[in-house]
């Protein structure tokens, strides 16, 4: 209607006012209901014609679109092993700093699985301890085997002294018996070394060994311990927390909740524009936006990115062929973020809004090489995104009337 209305100045009016004056017809004489087509139709059918392309024009170099969203990421609450809920720390709406405790699960065995990791190490500790013993043992059985053999070693050495000086004194059964005797004290200092080294090995390599492992197993006693107990992952908020002790929950089929982030929706809006816009949405594009949660506000933004794909033609491959009839037509969406730092503080995330986006050829304009009649184009290019400008501030002012007064809710 605003466009007709405007058209109409530079069309209908100047024919009727020529009509009028020019040819002294009348509104209600010569120019009445049954005969106002005959007589301006040069006007009306320019005006329809000017309306259209007015309308076109606008709608193509500014866009706008009733498709924008105000999204915002949710973290899913998924403990990371399955079990029943225990105890539950937060309520069904809570603020919540990272790190916080948002609930507990069944954890009996847990901790059986981490006591039986503590004694294991206890248990390797007193191994330790006694094989400390068995290397004290060892030294001990070494030196009363290297006496023993000492004492075999000198008699024998003093009964085969006199065996050589006087042959016959000694009988030569006895020197045999002690040299026996001596070889086997040398194979019990054998069996004490090889005591000692095996329990040296035993306490240097072995059991540190044995307890790195039991360490190791301790460790991952405690993490799967830690595991149920589900802290925040991020400051943020939990809203409709119904968890209650003695819920299954299951990170894979059904988790605890959902968890908002800290700031989540403030700091950028999704619209989606019609394809045939695609050319025209450039990051650095002018836009203003009103929504729902904010009547009668203007917010100032920006477009800073235009998504390459648009999301209706994606696909997963499959045992199904694509048919491309059954694709609905998609738009291509934009990313937009306030020009002033607090734009969306105000906005309750989700909300619904909506967009213009504003076609600026001030660069192009002030080229060297744009011709007069090109810049006047461009210059009326850019003056009608004004209309547009208007019409949305017409909505914002009316949006609650008719969402109050005319939805009949």
């Amino acid at each position: 209607m605003l466009e007709l209305m405007l058209c109409s100045l530079f069309t209908l009016v100047p024919d009727y006012l020529y009509r009028r004056y020019g040819q002294g017809k009348r509104i209600g004489k010569e120019i009445t209901l049954f005969s106002v087509w005959f007589e301006l139709r040069w006007g009306i059918i320019g005006c329809l014609m000017l309306t259209i392309g007015l309308i076109t024009t606008i709608f193509y170099f500014h866009p706008s679109t009733t498709s924008a969203m105000l999204f915002f990421r949710t973290v899913p609450i998924v403990p990371e092993t399955s079990g029943r809920v225990a105890e539950v720390k937060v309520g069904i709406s809570e603020p919540v700093a990272k790190g916080t405790v948002l609930f507990t699960l069944d954890s009996s065995k847990q901790e059986a699985a981490l006591e039986a990791a503590r004694r294991k190490i206890a248990e390797v500790d007193a191994e330790m301890v006694s094989a400390k013993v068995d290397v004290v043992k060892a030294e001990a059985q070494i030196q009363q085997a290297n006496s023993d053999y000492k004492q075999a070693k000198d008699e024998l050495d003093v009964k085969s002294d006199l065996q050589r000086r006087n042959p016959g004194i000694v009988p030569q059964r006895d020197i045999d018996k002690l040299q026996v005797l001596v070889d086997g004290r040398q194979a019990a200092i054998d069996a004490a070394t090889a005591a000692k080294q095996s329990a040296e090995i035993r306490l240097s390599t072995l059991l540190p060994a044995a307890k790195a492992s039991a360490e190791a197993a301790l460790d991952q006693a405690q993490v799967e311990y830690d595991k149920t107990v589900v802290r925040a992952g991020v400051d943020g908020r939990v809203e409709q927390f119904a968890l209650r002790p003695g819920d299954i929950v299951n990170p894979l089929m059904r988790p605890a909740g959902v968890l908002i982030p800290e700031g989540a929706g403030k700091r950028a809006l999704q619209a989606g524009f019609g394809q045939i816009e695609a050319q025209v949405l450039k990051p650095g594009m002018i836009a203003e936006a009103a929504c729902t949660s904010v009547p009668w506000t203007i917010i100032p933004m920006v477009i800073t990115s235009v998504q390459d794909y648009i999301a209706a033609g994606q696909f997963r491959g499959g045992e199904q062929l694509v048919d491309a009839s059954a694709a609905r037509p998609g738009t291509i969406l934009t990313f937009l973020e306030p020009i002033a730092k607090d734009g969306l503080a105000d906005v309750t995330a989700g909300s619904s809004c909506i967009v213009n986006a504003y076609t600026s050829n001030h660069e192009v304009i002030s080229a060297k090489d744009t011709t007069a009649f090109h810049g006047f184009v461009l210059h009326a290019i850019d003056a009608v995104g004004l209309v547009h400008a208007m019409l949305l501030r017409i909505q914002a002012l009316l949006l609650p009337i008719k969402t109050l007064v005319l939805s009949g809710h």
